[in-house]
C-alpha cells in the first residue's frame, strides 16, 4: 500500500457475496495542489478489483468529471476537475459498492509562493553533474535498505557504492564554492533492480526516492538546502522506459502499456529516421518503440493514461521538491506526439522553467529538430526549451585532442559554432565537457593539462549553458578506447570514510590535480558574475596558425578568448580583430589578474588559452 503521504482508511462491512474486502495499493499522484494552471487531474487507483467500486467525492470546488475502467479490473482512472478557487484541504474519496466503502483521504495542498513563476536554469548558470551513488556516502546505514534487492559492494564497479542524498547535502559548500549554480544528480527514484541499480535509469516506482539514497522528505529538504546556498536542483527523468521490476510489471494496467505489447524488440538506434524524408515506417517505429535492453521495458506513451501519468509525475516532483528544471534522458526515443504534449504541458504550468533533453547525435540538424521554435519540414512542434549540445561537445573534444594535420582541429570548434543558425535558440543549449556515459575529458585529451584548460575555457565562455561532470576538476581518468562505465563513474575521492585522498579538502591530491581544481574554481567563479558571458553576443574569427579567437561582448563589456595549440609562443596582429579591439590597449587575464598588452600585437603563450577582459 502506498504509505508516502496518505493511508487508505477502510470501513468495509463484509458481504457474503464478496470474496474479499477491497483496498487501495497505489494512489498516484499521492497528493496534489490547489491553484494549478491545469485544473484537471487524473488519478490512477490500483487495488484488487477496485474497478468494481464506484468513486464518489464531496468537496467544494472539486468534482469527479469522469471515471474510466480499463482491461485490468485492478485499476480505476478518475478525472477530477479542480476549480481555480478550490481551497487546500483533505478530500474524502469514497469507493463504494452496496454496503462496502473504502475511504481514501486525499490531500490538496497550498502551492509555495511564486511556484508557477519559478525561474529555471539559464545561461547565467553553470551546472555540476553528480552520480549520487559515486559522490559521497553521508549515511552508511542506508547502504542496504529493507526490500531492496541489490546490496552495496564498493569493490564492484557495476554495483552500488553507497553514495546518497545526505552525502550530496554535506558537500553543497564545495559545489557552490567551485562556482557552480545548478546541481544535476542522475536519477534518484526507486530502482529496485537485482543488478546495476546504482545508475537509476531503470525506475521501479515513480513516486518514491530510492531508500538507499534517502526519503522523499529528505530529498525535498536537500533541494531547499541547496537553494539556500545558491544552488538550484535539476531532476533527471526517464520518459522512455522503466525497470523490469517496476510494480506495473506485476500487474499491467492495459495490454498496450508497453511497446510491442510487452515483447522485447531491441531498438536499432536509427535516430535520424524521425526526420528522414526517405525513412521507412518500420525504422521510425523501431526507434521510438524499440527497447534498449530486456531489463528496461519500453513505455508506450501513445496510451493516453500513461501519457497523462508521466506528465503529472514530472509536474508533481517540480512542485513537491521545488526544482529548477528537468534533464530528460533518451529524449527522442519516446513517442513524438507525446513529447510535444509533455513539453507543452510542463511549460504551460511553469512558463519560466527550463527543460533539457538528451538527443545523442553529433549532427546539429538532428538536435535542432527538438528545440522549441524550430520549424520542421514534417510539421513537428516542440515546446522543449533546451537540448544537450552533443554536436558542439563532440567538436570540442575531437578538435582539442587532434594533432597537427589531423582532420580534427580548432577549426572543428569554429565550424560547429557556425551552425548555430540551425537552432531556434542556440544560447539555451547545454554544452558539456563530459558526463557519466563518456570517457573522462582529461583522458581524451591525452593527459595534457594545457588542453584541459582550453576545454574548460571553451565550456565556460562559449554562448551556451555550461555543464561540468563531477571529478573533471581533479583530472579523473578513464578508459577511452571502448565503453567502460565503471571507469567513467569511479567514486569521487573523499566521499567515503577512510578514503586516503580527499578532493573536497585537497588532502592527497597531486600538485597537478590541485592546480586544475584551482583553475576550474577561478574560472567558474569569475563566470558567475560575468553578465557579458551570460547574455552577450559573439563574434569569432576563422582559425589561423593553429589559433582560434572569439569575443563575447555587449554594450558595456568585451571579453576576448584566444586559443593557441602551438608548442611555441604565437604572436597575432590585433589589426585582424579591429572590429572588436579598435581603441583597446590592454586586457586583464581573468585567471592571473595580469594586464596583457593589445597594442598592435597580442602574444599567446605556447599551448595556452587566454581569457581577457578588454579594457576600453
Amino acid at each position: 500500500m502506498n504509505k508516502l503521504f496518505a493511508a487508505a482508511l477502510l470501513s468495509a462491512l463484509p458481504l457474503a457475496t464478496l470474496a474479499a474486502p477491497y483496498h487501495i495499493d497505489h494512489m498516484d499522484p499521492p497528493l496534489w495542489w490547489a491553484g494549478m494552471h491545469n485544473t484537471k487531474l487524473q488519478l490512477m487507483v490500483h487495488g484488487p478489483q477496485i474497478a468494481d467500486l464506484e468513486p464518489a467525492l464531496s468537496y467544494p470546488g472539486v468534482r469527479i468529471a469522469a471515471v474510466s475502467r480499463v482491461a485490468n479490473r485492478n485499476y480505476l482512472f478518475i478525472d477530477l476537475d479542480i476549480a481555480p478557487d478550490a481551497k487546500p484541504g483533505n478530500l474524502d474519496l469514497r469507493f463504494e459498492r452496496e454496503r462496502q466503502v473504502v475511504h481514501y483521504h486525499y490531500q490538496l495542498l497550498a502551492r509555495a509562493p511564486g511556484s508557477a513563476q519559478r525561474a529555471g536554469f539559464s545561461p547565467r548558470d553553470a551546472i555540476y553533474q553528480v552520480m549520487p551513488d559515486r559522490f559521497a556516502n553521508g549515511n552508511p546505514a542506508n547502504d542496504n535498505a529493507a526490500g531492496m534487492s541489490e546490496r552495496a559492494n564498493r569493490a564492484d564497479g557495476g554495483g552500488r557504492h553507497g553514495g546518497d542524498i545526505r552525502g550530496m547535502a554535506e558537500h553543497l559548500d564545495y559545489i557552490a564554492g567551485m562556482g557552480f549554480t545548478m546541481l544535476w544528480p542522475t536519477p534518484l527514484l526507486e530502482s529496485n533492480m537485482p543488478a546495476y541499480s546504482y545508475h537509476g535509469y531503470a525506475t521501479t516506482d515513480h513516486y518514491r526516492i530510492d531508500p538507499r539514497y534517502g526519503s522523499n522528505e529528505e530529498y525535498r529538504d536537500f533541494v531547499a538546502q541547496a537553494r539556500a546556498k545558491g544552488l538550484g536542483v535539476i531532476q533527471d527523468v526517464v520518459l522512455n522506459h522503466i525497470g523490469s521490476k517496476h510494480w506495473w510489471m506485476q500487474d499491467m494496467p492495459t495490454p498496450d502499456w508497453l511497446t510491442y505489447q510487452g515483447k522485447y524488440v531491441p531498438t536499432e538506434h536509427h535516430r535520424v529516421a524521425l526526420q528522414d524524408p526517405y525513412a521507412s515506417e518500420q525504422d521510425k517505429r523501431n526507434f521510438t518503440a524499440g527497447w534498449f535492453v530486456q531489463s528496461m521495458p519500453d513505455l508506450n506513451q501513445a496510451n493516453p493514461y500513461l501519457a497523462t501519468y508521466l506528465i503529472q509525475n514530472d509536474i508533481w516532483w517540480i512542485e513537491y521538491a521545488g526544482l529548477s528544471g528537468l534533464r530528460v534522458d533518451t529524449y527522442g526515443y519516446s513517442n513524438t506526439d507525446f513529447l510535444s504534449r509533455w513539453s507543452g504541458a510542463l511549460m504551460a504550468e511553469y512558463p519560466h522553467l527550463n527543460l533539457v533533453g538528451e538527443e545523442w547525435s553529433t549532427m546539429a540538424p538532428v538536435v535542432a529538430h527538438w528545440q522549441e521554435g524550430k520549424r520542421n519540414f514534417n510539421g513537428y512542434v516542440s515546446h522543449m526549451p533546451s537540448m544537450m549540445d552533443f554536436p558542439l561537445t563532440d567538436a570540442m573534444r575531437r578538435g582539442l585532442a587532434g594533432g597537427d594535420g589531423d582532420q580534427h582541429s580548432l577549426t572543428s570548434l569554429y565550424e560547429a559554432l557556425s551552425l548555430d543558425y540551425l537552432y531556434p535558440n542556440a544560447g539555451n543549449l547545454v554544452l558539456f565537457e563530459g558526463n557519466h556515459d563518456m570517457s573522462r575529458i582529461f583522458s581524451e585529451l591525452h593527459g595534457d593539462e594545457n588542453l584541459f584548460r582550453m576545454a574548460m575555457a571553451f565550456v565556460a565562455t562559449a554562448p551556451r549553458i555550461p555543464q561540468f561532470y563531477t571529478g573533471s576538476e581533479i583530472l579523473m581518468t578513464s578508459t577511452i578506447k571502448e565503453r567502460d562505465d565503471a571507469s567513467y563513474r569511479a567514486d569521487f575521492p573523499g566521499g567515503w570514510s577512510g578514503d586516503t585522498i580527499n578532493a573536497f579538502t585537497g588532502k592527497g591530491l597531486t600538485p597537478q590535480q590541485l592546480a586544475a581544481q584551482a583553475y576550474v574554481k577561478k574560472l567558474f567563479n569569475w563566470r558567475k558574475g560575468a553578465s557579458v558571458i551570460h547574455n552577450g553576443r559573439m563574434m569569432h574569427y576563422g582559425p589561423e596558425q593553429n589559433t582560434y579567437v572569439y569575443f563575447r561582448y555587449d554594450d558595456q563589456r568585451k571579453v576576448m578568448v584566444a586559443f593557441n595549440k602551438n608548442a611555441t609562443e604565437t604572436v597575432l596582429n590585433t589589426e585582424r580583430f579591429h572590429e572588436m579591439l579598435a581603441g583597446a590597449k590592454a586586457g586583464k587575464d581573468v585567471i592571473t589578474g595580469q594586464r596583457v598588452s593589445l597594442d598592435g600585437l597580442v602574444k599567446l603563450p605556447a599551448r595556452s588559452v587566454l581569457i581577457l577582459e578588454v579594457e576600453q
